[in-house]
């Protein structure tokens, strides 16, 4: 068996999607299952769609063309580049968007392909991402998008918390669905959706808080990992250890804790510093910073502490642990959403389905 190796537990993923959607739709709100946390695998998907995500949601392309065998709508998450309108209509049935010279060029592309492509407009309630800011810039581009041919406007959307992190409230997100009902009104028009956000916003739900009006929330670490993310609040009956990183130990040596010579700059350019714990269990770990953020891993075995490394190496003080370890032993780590998604990038990281 090749490692280091990711191992992704489908029962698990498919139980922790089924308990969202299930809180979701409870407030009659559909979700959008993000997959570019797993960059698109299609049988990981496939526990999303059969936990009973509404729509597939991914910020890149390249993943959606891999989703394309499932039939229900795919979501571009990332605003598309002009450079790739051609591609966001093919394989996007809907895209979120923010500048009308794009979605003119996804309309001149619609009408090229015979395809009605669908958009979510996009407003800025203060986490300064993307998005309008200004109400009047609003009512002025939703007037230039209902003559585009092609085009049919779904509804708004809003993203809190990933940049600026504003945490989502009935206050702010009210101003969503509010703006949705003025649009509805001076336009004419109806919008059948109004996306309040990310896993941030569960935390609302988790405290009964109905979040009236929205209907939609785009949803990816809350699904692998149980926990809405304003607060880290875990929602129960969830899993958080459905990813896990999975490494081998290829070295272990007895040696002091401090460097000897003068101290430079590391791999990285940064100068680093040591405590002085004497002579230690020093173990390295055939996984480096070109496959993962140290700080995003969690070892299974708590006595085991991590040291720091390099692009190929994980270092490791393993003096205090239960464990005699021995070179060639496997070590077991949950993840974090930021250690999936550059385990699942890196193409030196194997991929396993459990």
């Amino acid at each position: 068996m090749y490692y280091p190796k990711v191992q992704i537990d489908l029962k698990k993923l498919q139980h922790n999607v089924k308990r969202v959607v299930d809180l979701c739709k409870k407030q009659d709100i559909k979700v959008a299952g993000v997959t570019k946390v797993f960059c698109g695998h299609p049988e990981i998907a496939k526990a999303y769609v059969d936990g009973g995500v509404s729509y597939l949601a991914d910020s890149r392309i390249e993943n959606l063309i891999k989703l394309k065998q499932f039939k229900i709508p795919k979501i571009l998450l990332r605003l598309p580049m002009i450079s790739e309108v051609e591609k966001a209509v093919e394989y996007a049935d809907i895209s979120l968007n923010s500048e009308i010279e794009t979605i003119k060029e996804l309309s001149r592309t619609s009408v090229k392909k015979g395809k009605i492509h669908k958009i979510i407009l996009m407003v800025d309630l203060g986490d300064l991402r993307e998005g309008y800011f200004n109400e009047d810039e609003i009512y002025e581009v939703i007037a230039e998008i209902l003559d585009l041919k092609g085009i049919e406007l779904l509804g708004i959307g809003t993203n809190l918390t990933c940049y600026g992190g504003v945490i989502p409230s009935e206050k702010n997100l009210g101003k969503l669905v509010d703006m949705g009902k003025k649009l509805e009104d001076k336009f004419n028009i109806n919008l059948d959706i109004i996306s309040g956000g990310n896993s941030s916003s569960l935390h609302l739900l988790l405290k009964d808080n109905k979040i009236e009006g929205i209907n939609m929330l785009r949803l990816g670490e809350s699904l692998v990992l149980g926990y809405e993310t304003a607060y880290g609040n875990r929602i129960d009956n969830t899993y958080d250890d459905a990813f896990q990183l999975v490494a081998e130990i290829i070295e272990i040596k007895e040696k002091p804790s401090l460097p000897t010579g003068e101290i430079g700059r590391d791999a990285f350019g940064k100068i680093p510093s040591f405590e002085d714990k004497g002579i230690r269990k020093r173990m390295i770990v055939a996984i480096g910073k070109q496959d993962v953020d140290f700080d995003t891993i969690i070892l299974e075995d708590s006595k085991v502490t991590i040291l720091g490394g390099s692009s190929d190496h994980l270092i490791l003080d393993g003096t205090d642990s239960e464990i005699d370890y021995k070179v060639g032993d496997k070590l077991k780590f949950k993840l974090s959403y930021g250690g999936i998604l550059s385990t699942m990038t890196s193409e030196y990281v194997k991929k396993e389905i459990i």
